[in-house]
């Protein structure tokens, strides 16, 4: 891959898989959530302003939210990709 690449600013600069826990915060925050599989629909996540919410009827798609935590109870969505 070329050096001189030029990337929209808004661009998310990296990803990787985000396994949900009860008990871990992400490795490193996120910006945004990839779904891959709506399963029950619902995501249950820790923001990285500190509150804790649970999402119902999430679908397949991209979530621009910032998050520190995903967990296992309370998310129903599967195959969940963290975008920086």
């Amino acid at each position: 891959m070329s050096e001189n690449i030029k990337y929209k600013e808004e661009s998310y600069r990296g990803g990787a898989a985000v396994t949900p826990s009860d008990s871990v915060d992400l490795s490193i925050p996120v910006s945004a959530l990839y779904i891959g599989g709506a399963g029950t629909g619902a995501l249950k996540v820790d923001m990285v302003s500190g509150e804790t919410v649970t999402l119902a009827g999430v679908g397949v798609g991209i979530l621009p939210i910032a998050v520190k935590r995903v967990y296992s109870t309370g998310t129903g969505v599967t195959n969940i990709v963290g975008f920086r």
